[in-house]
């Protein structure tokens, strides 16, 4: 067999059965790992203020993922550690498999998306207000406009007690529509939960079986799952509620949605998560294998619906938002102490997915944080070289952490090829990056303040006998490294 023939056979290997994601030496690129390390800081120093039990989060770059990792604890009485690999309830991020299924079916030519939902379920029917409307259809369940209530006829949010499939269905006869279907939004669970009996109807086989076998598995996604197995029960997150004013927190309890499953009931991790941004990344692509074509998957992205403020709007099954630098889009989560946040930037192909394990753990704050700090970095570490100046590699020596006999503590790193001090604060900032200060060189171990941030100053490292820095002289006073 000649060597062309075998690479050939190589590179049809690789496109019909694509590999896991695995970390990749982008984390370690000079600009990135300070960044990083950064994000780091900034994330343990929040938790400590917020005191949350704790948090796990992934980077993804295209079809790379770039760094993961657990904080704090999945369980607070065993302190069992938080890692990328812990298992979490990923809610109403379920509504985005939902809808991949959904547009999978519509390319094989099971459904179609302007159709009125009761031409695939019978039995959809419920009181409209708005009779002289039209009916709600395939596209309006995904993007939220079908007038339909939030939630099924029962209070599974108070009690945690969720409907069976059976239950849901003849209460939805009782129930009223709020809006003419495509006049305004509307979150629903109801709907994707209908939606998902589309999913159910036109695939021929039941909700969980379809997910399972067309999109976890395709995307080995082994972590995941839509019923959880017993199995995997052991790696899950303890959910907690919110901090109390002595604080404490009551443990939240495991819920399973039944009915309300095409919702809010996956269970995933973040470095499984990844691999479905990864997935959603493909846009314009198609590979032998790839679930769902590229011209789809930007479909599904751009904005079918916009808010008032044109700020805001959703894609098929997708949050999309606009702000002063990019768009995203994404889906968030939240049911019983497990709060979730998929953040993906089209534009640098960077996704951050963060979980955390409290009913105030804000992934949200975190993920916008770690997208506004690290997409810009990666988008430059994987453009094409450009040549600009290299830090002084004499440099090395000053990096590490220095500590004031008062115990605060400051960061000298490499960052985007400066040398910068990071001085944070009680109770961290919610931009670390404001407390960047960069240090030009000025003689022989001695550097200026400059930039935005505490300009003018000098910053003096002085060195013992053996090399290294055995105090730092800044503003009059003295640091000392860390041991």
């Amino acid at each position: 067999m000649n060597v062309l023939r075998c690479l050939v056979i190589l590179v049809i290997l690789h496109q019909t059965v694509p590999s896991p994601l695995e970390a990749q030496p982008l984390r370690e690129h000079p600009d990135v790992a300070p960044t990083i390390k950064l994000l780091e800081q900034w994330i343990e120093a929040q938790m400590e203020y917020r005191a949350l039990p704790g948090l796990a989060l992934a980077i993804v770059h295209d079809q790379t993922l770039v760094w993961s990792r657990g904080f704090g604890y999945a369980d607070l009485k065993t302190r069992t550690p938080m890692t990328p690999r812990t298992i979490f309830r990923i809610a109403s991020i379920t509504k985005t498999f939902t809808s991949t299924a959904i547009l999978q079916l519509r390319d094989r030519g099971k459904l179609r998306l302007d159709d009125p939902v009761s031409t695939y379920l019978p039995w959809f029917t419920y009181k409209n207000r708005h009779a002289e409307g039209p009916a709600v259809t395939v596209r309006q369940l995904l993007t939220h406009t079908s007038g339909l209530p939030r939630e099924s006829a029962f209070p599974y949010w108070t009690d945690y007690k969720f409907p069976s499939r059976e239950e849901m269905v003849t209460a939805l006869q009782s129930q009223e529509s709020i809006f003419e279907p495509e006049t305004r939004y509307k979150y629903s669970n109801l709907g994707m939960a209908i939606l998902g009996e589309v999913v159910a109807t036109a695939a021929g086989e039941s909700y969980d079986a379809y997910i399972t076998k067309n999109i976890l598995q395709p995307l080995r996604m082994t972590s995941s799952s839509v019923s959880p197995p017993e199995s995997l029960r052991s790696r899950y997150a303890t959910g907690y509620g919110r901090r109390f004013a002595d604080g404490t927190r009551m443990e939240s309890p495991f819920m399973d949605s039944r009915g309300l499953t095409p919702a809010a009931n996956i269970s995933s991790t973040v470095e499984d998560l990844a691999l479905f941004a990864s997935f959603h990344m493909l846009e314009g692509k198609n590979t032998q294998g790839q679930i769902l074509k590229g011209s789809t998957l930007r479909e599904m992205h751009r904005v079918h619906w916009i808010q008032t403020g044109w700020r805001s709007g959703r894609g098929l099954g997708f949050a999309v938002s606009k702000d002063d630098s990019r768009v995203t889009y994404g889906h968030g989560g939240w049911v019983a102490g497990n709060r979730s946040q998929l953040l993906i930037s089209p534009k640098e192909k960077v996704a951050v997915i963060v979980m955390t394990n409290a009913d105030d753990g804000a992934p949200g704050f975190f993920a916008n944080r770690a997208l506004s700090m690290l997409a810009p970095v990666i988008a430059k570490a994987t453009a094409p070289p450009v040549s600009e100046p290299k830090p002084d590699p004499l440099w090395q020596k000053y990096v590490g952490t220095y500590t004031d006999p008062s115990g605060w503590e400051t960061e000298v790193m490499i960052m985007n090829n400066k040398l910068v001090l990071y001085g944070y604060g009680y109770p961290p900032e919610d931009d670390p990056t404001n407390s960047i200060t960069e240090l030009t060189p000025e003689g022989t171990h001695r550097f200026r303040m400059t930039g935005e941030s505490d300009s003018g100053e000098l910053v003096e490292f002085e060195l013992g006998a053996d090399g290294k820095v055995v105090r730092v002289k800044s503003e009059e006073n003295y640091m000392y490294p860390k041991r």
